[in-house]
This record gives structure tokens, C-alpha cells and sequence, in this order.
């Protein structure tokens, strides 16, 4: 548990994200199984105890010490784990400290009492450094700037291989890992890929400009709109029926009337909408279902979901992905004719001639909602599918130019009836230094758009991952692999020399949460400096 609590705390406090892959793949070689490996699950967020519950750890602490000392504690310090951590008061002739196998193997048997009987135990044990760790580690939120992507990547560092092959592998394991080690480190043959129903690494577009646009050849490319929704892997194979996020969560519990609507034998990516008679509603729609475990049929029935696909990886037995996009069409075009489903459709192709007609296309949204597609995107004719974020293959060419992905940077509390939440945010884009690295500089503060349910998310994202502390404002923690996205709408955009960016937007507004976006994949400050040009 030492070794652990030490990676987590040196995970915590490091910006750097090389340093992070660096501390990452140092513990998982230096360390023994199957310790490395439940750090591993825990790290990727694939460990979960359903005997320790904050509740019980805050009353736990409260039954030891004043309650009233320990909630000012808490709302100064704001994070659970740490509060606890510094104001345990332990109690002598505790056993030495856990190991981290033997907190994971007592906590998957253990009832509720059992577990916070253990947990209590562990505590008294601990040090400060551990208690915080242990305490992370039970409640599963580390939010240690340390993504699943980023543990993968160390993963394949400490193999010498892609972090796709990582990626293709990882939905046949199961922690503690120890088949995935013996292949990293030449002691076995690579884990079998082959199990039904398993999630495959997805393809990613490039964003693109129109001076970038008109140097390519438009008979190379196929264009369709970019739908705003999520992006989906929907596979039935074998017999196993399962939705995946883009990033390889498993969502088939939120929307049940869409996995059961699955009925062809592949996997599919597309984008999961809110589909009312083949329109698509606007994306807060799509909000009322998301991050929920569960969906009852009145959710169901005002809410219905469906795919509409992009992309066939696998065909039957055959998997697709290293024929060409304009092949994978057509095998795509029959399987969904064949399956004959309101909840699985068709994204159509747009018909063009030059990049003039497509530009044309673009201003023009699609049928319904306006809002309903936020471009247009482009695919090479002749692209294989390939993982991660080709540059070439694939672009996307956003429709709406007042819009940016942000990352959360500063809160700041509100006022009147706002004044128990952190409710004023400044947001930021990426910068890039003289020395070439990537900084985050705040480009705008937003205190609505929110609804009072994504006020509350807001509010304990902060809380829970404030770093510093400048009077009333938080910062919070924001770097390349973690940090909360915002689509910011605005107004205008002008120059200013108040702010360390150069510029102020007009009105902002965050229009959307998005909980599904890495940090690193927020826009950068060049976007809007092109903006404001085209704006004069």
C-alpha cells in the first residue's frame, strides 16, 4: 500500500504528462503482481467496492471527533479523501499496514459493516499519505491526472509495443493482469483477442480549416454531417449484445432500447442520438439518459435512442477494418437495411463537386434541429480504419464557428441563492510556448447555460479536484489527461490586452458539459485567433 499511496501522490502533484508515463511504468515494472495489477484496475477505473461508501467513511470520522470540527474541515479542505486523511484520529495497537492485494481481496468479500470494520482498521494503520490512498482507492475516485488512455500507453511503453495492441486486447482481461504482464515482458504469447463482444479501439478525425481544405482533392474524399451526439461502438457478436463509449465504456445499461435493437451480427460505430421519427433532437435530450447506470421505460419513451451509423469494423466473422472506407460503406449500407430498425439508421453521404459546393452544404444544417449536426465530416474514399488519430484519413469541418471546447480552469463561488455552490467558472483553451509545450490561458468566465442538476455536477467537480487556493477562487486541476471540457457559445470576439490570451469573448455561455471529452482534446488558441479574423 506504501509503494501505491506514494504513485498516487507523486501522480497528483506532476503536470508533465511524459513524467506521468514515467512514474506509471516505472511502478507497474518495479512492482510485484498482483499488486501493480488491482493498481492498474484502479487506475483505469475498472475496480469498484460496493461495501465502501463516502457515507459511511464521513460518519466513521464523525463518530471519533466533534462533527461540527470535522464539516468546517471538510468544506476548507473540500475533498473527502484528503479531509479524513489529515484528521483521522487513530487509535493505538492497530496491525501493520495493508498490502494493496489484501485491501482488494478482504473488500470484494466484505459486507457493508465488514468493510467499513476493515476500512476503519486500515486507517489507524496508515499514515496520512496512505489513509488518502486507501480511502481514493475504496471510493474510486483517484482523479490523479493519470487517464486509462495514459495507463495503456504506459502499459505498452513498459512492452515495446503499440498502444492499440494494448487497446485490442484490454476487453479480454480481467485484473489483477497477470496474462497481460507475462505477454508485456516476453514471458507468454499475447493474450487472445478473439472473445465475443469486446469494445476495438476507435478512429479519430483531425480537425480542418478552409485553407487547409483546398489543398486536398475533393474526389478523395466522402462527406457526411457531424452529428452532435456521442460517438458509440455498438457490437453484437456471438451472441453478446454491448454499447461502448468512444473511449471503451460500457454504457449498454443506460440505453437498454438500443442494445436491444442490435440485431445483426458485427460491430458498428456511430453516434448515439435522441431519434424522434428519423429527426434527431437537440443534444440536452441526449443529456436526460446520460451517465446514468440504469433507464426506466417512461425515460425510455420520452427519450428514444438510436444509432445512426458512420462505420462496419466487423461483418459477421470478418473483420473490416483494413478495407477501404468506401468498401466498409457498402457492406454498412446492407447490414442496416437488413436489420430493418427505427433505433439503427443510416448517416447519408452529401453530394458535392468542389469544396465551394461543400461549403455551401455546411452553412445549410441538416433536417430538424439546426443544431443537430455541428459540421461536416470528411473520409478519405480509400482509408483503412485505423486506431487513434491518423492525420490524412479523416477531418472534421465544424459548422458552427462561436462555439469552443474549453477546459475548466477557476471557480469561484456565486451569490444569492448560488452562494453555497461554485457557480462562476473560468475556462481556457491551449497555448502553445516558445519551447513548444502546451499551457491552458483563460480565454473567458461563464456563470450560466448550466441547468440546476449540472450546476450540482459542477459544484462537486470542483470540490473535488481544487489544487490551489486564491482567496475566494479555486483552481482546479486542468492539464493534458484530466480536466473537465465545456462547449462555450458566445457572441463575439474581439481583441483585449486585459487578458493574458488577447482576447474577450462576447456574452459566453456554457452550452454543454462535456463529460465524454479528454482534456487534451480541447480546442486551441489558434482556432480562435482564426475566428476573430473571419469575423474582421
Amino acid at each position: 500500500m506504501r509503494a501505491f499511496a506514494h504513485l498516487l501522490d507523486r501522480l497528483s502533484l506532476t503536470a508533465s504528462r511524459n513524467a506521468k508515463l514515467t512514474l506509471a511504468r516505472d511502478y507497474l515494472s518495479g512492482t510485484p503482481d498482483p499488486d501493480r495489477g488491482w493498481a492498474l484496475a484502479a487506475l483505469t477505473g475498472a475496480l469498484t467496492f460496493r461495501g465502501a461508501k463516502p457515507a459511511a467513511i464521513r460518519a466513521a470520522v464523525e463518530a471519533r471527533m466533534d462533527g461540527a470540527l470535522f464539516a468546517w474541515s471538510y468544506d476548507y479542505v473540500g475533498d473527502l479523501a484528503e479531509t479524513v486523511a489529515l484528521v483521522w484520529p487513530a487509535r493505538p495497537g492497530a496491525n501493520r499496514p495493508p498490502a494493496l492485494s489484501e485491501v482488494v481481496d478482504a473488500l470484494t468479500h466484505a459486507t457493508r459493516p465488514q468493510a467499513q470494520a476493515l476500512i476503519d482498521g486500515w486507517l489507524d494503520a496508515l499514515d496520512a499519505d496512505g489513509r488518502w490512498a486507501l480511502l481514493k482507492l475504496v471510493t474510486g475516485g483517484l482523479r490523479v491526472g493519470l487517464s486509462a488512455r495514459l495507463a495503456k500507453q504506459a502499459l505498452a511503453d513498459l512492452g515495446g509495443v503499440p498502444v492499440s495492441e494494448v487497446e485490442e486486447v484490454w476487453h479480454v482481461l480481467a485484473a489483477p493482469y497477470g496474462d497481460l504482464f507475462a505477454w508485456l515482458e516476453g514471458r507468454a504469447a499475447r493474450p487472445d483477442a478473439s472473445a465475443p463482444g469486446r469494445f476495438r479501439p476507435v478512429m479519430l478525425a483531425q480537425a480542418i480549416d478552409e485553407a487547409e481544405l483546398t489543398r486536398l482533392d475533393p474526389a478523395d474524399y466522402a462527406a457526411e454531417w457531424k452529428w452532435d451526439g456521442i460517438r458509440v461502438q455498438a457490437v453484437s457478436e456471438r451472441g453478446q449484445r454491448r454499447l461502448y463509449s468512444r473511449t471503451g465504456d460500457l454504457i449498454s445499461g443506460a440505453f437498454p432500447d438500443v442494445v436491444a435493437a442490435l440485431d445483426f451480427e458485427g460491430v458498428i460505430d456511430g453516434e448515439l442520438l435522441i431519434l424522434r421519427q428519423g429527426v434527431v433532437a437537440p443534444f440536452g435530450d441526449l443529456q436526460q439518459r446520460l451517465n446514468r447506470k440504469t433507464a426506466d421505460a417512461k425515460l425510455m419513451a420520452k427519450y428514444p435512442a438510436g444509432i445512426r451509423a458512420y462505420d462496419l469494423l466487423l461483418e459477421g466473422e470478418t473483420d473490416l477494418r483494413t478495407l477501404s472506407f468506401a468498401e466498409r460503406r457498402v457492406r454498412l449500407e446492407a447490414v442496416i437495411a437488413a436489420a430493418g430498425s427505427a433505433r439503427l439508421d443510416l448517416s447519408p453521404l452529401q453530394s458535392f463537386t468542389g469544396w465551394d459546393d461543400l461549403a455551401r452544404l455546411r452553412a445549410d444544417p441538416p433536417p430538424g434541429d439546426p443544431r443537430a449536426a455541428e459540421g461536416l465530416m470528411l473520409k478519405r474514399r480509400d482509408s483503412a480504419y485505423l486506431a487513434g488519430r491518423p492525420r490524412g484519413p479523416w477531418f472534421k469541418w465544424k459548422r458552427e464557428a462561436r462555439r469552443v471546447d474549453a477546459v475548466l480552469m477557476y471557480a469561484q463561488r456565486g451569490h444569492g441563492k448560488r452562494s453555497s455552490f461554485y457557480s462562476d467558472f473560468t475556462f481556457g483553451v491551449w497555448r502553445e510556448d516558445a519551447e513548444g509545450r502546451r499551457h491552458l490561458t483563460p480565454v473567458g468566465k461563464a456563470y450560466f447555460g448550466f441547468t440546476d442538476e449540472e450546476l450540482t455536477q459542477l459544484d462537486a467537480f470542483v470540490k473535488a479536484n481544487t489544487v490551489e487556493r486564491f482567496g475566494p477562487v479555486r483552481s482546479v486541476r486542468a492539464d493534458r489527461d484530466f480536466g473537465l471540457v465545456l462547449e462555450v457559445a458566445f457572441e463575439g470576439l474581439q481583441r483585449s490586452t486585459r487578458h493574458k490570451s488577447g482576447l474577450a469573448m462576447r456574452f459566453p455561455r456554457i452550452s454543454r458539459i462535456r463529460w465524454d471529452k479528454p482534456a487534451r482534446e480541447a480546442d486551441e488558441l489558434t482556432t480562435l485567433e482564426r475566428l476573430l479574423e473571419t469575423m474582421g
